[in-house]
């Protein structure tokens, strides 16, 4: 066994993962005595089957089993571990201990990966279960955000450069959109998800072929019950001694996509806070700087785009692992896999902890939003003067002329001068622009500019979005 430290211990290493971010949920999916309780059930489930297959495993066996399944000494598997060297074989030894009777039962006819691999299909399971409910709800949230402000109006930004119009609610549906793809990917994986099953050393059953003397149908027969006993529809037909390693880069592809989805969410928001038209919650206790008070960081957004970036990253483990995994299997997968698929699910849930709360309380600035579009408004609605120059009488040249000057001098008034732009004020003054200036107001409403943004809300929302949700609602307690 490895030696670590006293992880309860102030003197020793605790990941912040697990102490600081993840939710208490997740942490026990991932903890030793979930790992080595589903050891414990995969073993019984293995007997069980063996027993109605014919093998001389007797009820009192099985029932000893079933008594101790969380009856785990953990000091003494510590102990087993330190001496055999070999994790598998503690635990067998430990939980024999505790089953004399049932102990020269116990793993027959397995190798390691049958509760080893088994377990982390399981874990690997039941962590996508916990987060898809978790991302549904972060949509529902911005949902309801981009509902109520599809038509408020604000400055777009392409190069983040001052661009034409769109609406708070339609660009909150640019997020929606990609973690909506990735709750549709992240289902996938986790349907898609097959069983390692009951497969022995090298995938080829022999070890069960021996012990149900060459009854191929009852080999079968085995597999597909320990399959079914641990919730799967389906177990691979071809393994090595692992499930193949292409299946963790399945998962962590699809986490580390959702990591890239929330890290745009997020430093959008910080770039917006920034302009100081969009907030993240802040509380009121909240400190923002140990030297200046009067700061409002948003920490929260700032956090999940430092987890985010961890995330995206951790694809690269299952991929190298995947593809120096010799034959049927080399052991170099063990320490790493025990790291980065931990990682991952602990990192993703706290991005979607963290997300909720920001999707939760959400700040908008209307009246700064409004002042950013009145000093680029007037660039942008030219176009539509010189339009309606030309139907009351005008010439499309000489308007176009006209306003080109003007606009120069606007420009040099913002930048050599720090002024407003005052482009309206001077079209204003000019006689030329006399017969439209009337419709000035009605030609720089900023509704006018913004498209078809607040049905495109809509629809998307209608159409794309809540159905997508739908299956969520029980656990949402929300109904669409």
């Amino acid at each position: 066994m490895a030696a670590g430290g006293d992880h309860g211990s102030p003197d020793s290493y605790r990941s912040p993962l697990a102490s600081r971010y993840a939710s208490p949920e997740m942490c026990f999916v991932f903890s030793d005595r979930y790992k080595f309780r589903t050891w414990r059930q995969l073993w019984l489930w293995l007997a069980e089957a063996e027993q109605t297959l014919g093998l001389p495993i007797t009820d009192e066996q099985i029932q000893e089993m079933k008594s101790n399944l969380d009856n785990i000494d953990f000091k003494m598997a510590a102990e087993e571990e330190k001496h055999l060297r070999h994790d598998v074989m503690a635990h067998v030894h430990t939980f024999g201990h505790c089953c004399p009777k049932a102990a020269g039962i116990i793993h027959l006819g397995a190798t390691s990966c049958y509760v080893g691999d088994n377990t982390d299909l399981i874990i690997l399971r039941n962590a996508l279960d916990l987060l898809l409910p978790k991302l549904a709800r972060v949509i529902s949230r911005l949902a309801d955000f981009a509902k109520e402000r599809a038509s408020l109006p604000t400055l777009g930004f392409t190069h983040f450069q001052p661009a034409q119009l769109t609406t708070v609610g339609k660009r909150c549906c640019l997020w929606i959109q990609d973690l909506c793809m990735d709750l549709q990917n992240l289902k996938r994986v986790r349907d898609d998800l097959r069983f390692r099953g009951v497969k022995g050393t090298t995938g080829t059953q022999a070890s069960f072929l021996k012990l149900f003397e060459g009854d191929d149908h009852k080999v079968e027969q085995l597999d597909k019950m320990v399959t079914e006993k641990a919730g799967f529809k389906r177990a691979f037909i071809i393994t090595g001694q692992t499930y193949t390693r292409k299946v963790d880069i399945e998962v962590l592809s699809v986490l580390a996509s959702l990591g890239a989805s929330v890290h745009k969410i997020c430093t959008d928001i910080r770039l917006l806070a920034n302009l100081k038209e969009m907030e993240e919650p802040f509380e009121k206790q909240q400190i923002g700087s140990s030297a200046m008070p009067y700061k409002r960081n948003p920490m929260r957004s700032e956090r999940c785009c430092s987890l985010a970036r961890h995330l995206m990253t951790l694809v690269m483990d299952p991929l190298q692992t995947a593809s120096v995994q010799w034959f049927e299997r080399t052991l170099d997968d063990s320490a790493n896999r025990r790291i980065c698929l931990a990682e991952a699910f602990l990192t993703a849930d706290t991005l979607l902890n963290t997300l909720q709360n920001i999707s939760e309380g959400l700040v908008v600035y209307p009246k700064v939003i409004e002042r950013r579009i009145r000093q680029e408004l007037p660039f942008m609605a030219t176009e539509n003067i010189i339009m309606a120059m030309v139907k009351a009488g005008g010439s499309r040249q000489d308007c176009h002329e006209k306003i080109r000057v003007l606009s120069q001098q606007a420009a040099s008034m913002v930048k050599q001068e720090g002024g407003d732009n005052d482009l309206i004020e001077r079209i204003q003054a000019d006689a030329y622009f006399s017969p439209i200036h009337s419709q000035l107001d009605r030609l720089l409403d900023p509704c006018s500019f913004t498209g078809r943004a607040s049905q495109q809300v809509q629809r998307f929302l209608e159409e794309e979005v809540y159905p997508l949700l739908k299956p969520y609602e029980s656990v949402m307690k929300i109904s669409f």
